[in-house]
């Protein structure tokens, strides 16, 4: 019998557009580097926007993780959480943010948000066409990792460290 996933990390972005795809290099880095106890799914939502709900349904815990313009300096992370994420996104970086608005409302409407959902996003420097991140916000991924993985912890999910250098060809 398959063991129920109660918990998904999800990275959004466009690995195309530079700093875009931090989400989806930081998901992709969590997945190399740590198992999980209980069981978390580990998600590369690219810019699916609601194609993603499907991934709520029976989830408990839920953690999005994608650059955002936060209207601060490039770099800067902000931690939300639950009703506090939907406020915070007022301005759209690209097509997929309008795509997560419309996420999170509708799972709201379907009645499928998660007890625990925290957004982790970044400040992008350029976003750009190109498919390699700028090297500040390169440098800036074991930060959100780090926050990601405290945050799991938080929510009482073992995270056991596979590899701590390993990074994917992709986030380099």
């Amino acid at each position: 019998m398959p063991v129920a996933l109660t918990a998904a990390v999800i990275g959004l972005g466009n690995i195309l557009l530079k700093d875009e795809g931090v989400g989806v290099h930081v998901v992709k880095a969590i997945g190399e580097r740590y198992t999980f106890s209980p069981q978390v799914e580990i998600i590369d939502g690219g810019t699916l926007g609601l194609d993603l709900l499907h991934f709520f349904e029976g989830k408990e815990k839920l953690l999005i993780i994608d650059a955002a313009d936060f209207r601060m300096e490039p770099g800067h992370i902000a931690v939300l959480e639950n009703d506090d994420i939907p406020s915070a996104l007022f301005a759209k970086l690209s097509v997929h943010h309008i795509g997560l608005s419309d996420l999170l409302f509708a799972a709201k409407l379907k009645d499928l948000t998660p007890s625990q959902l925290c957004f982790i996003g970044i400040q992008p420097e350029s976003i750009d066409v190109g498919l390699d991140m700028t090297a500040l916000i390169r440098g800036k991924m074991d930060d959100v990792i780090s926050l990601a993985i405290m945050k799991l912890k938080e929510w009482n999910i073992e995270c056991v460290l596979q590899s701590p250098q390993r990074l994917s060809a992709s986030a380099i």
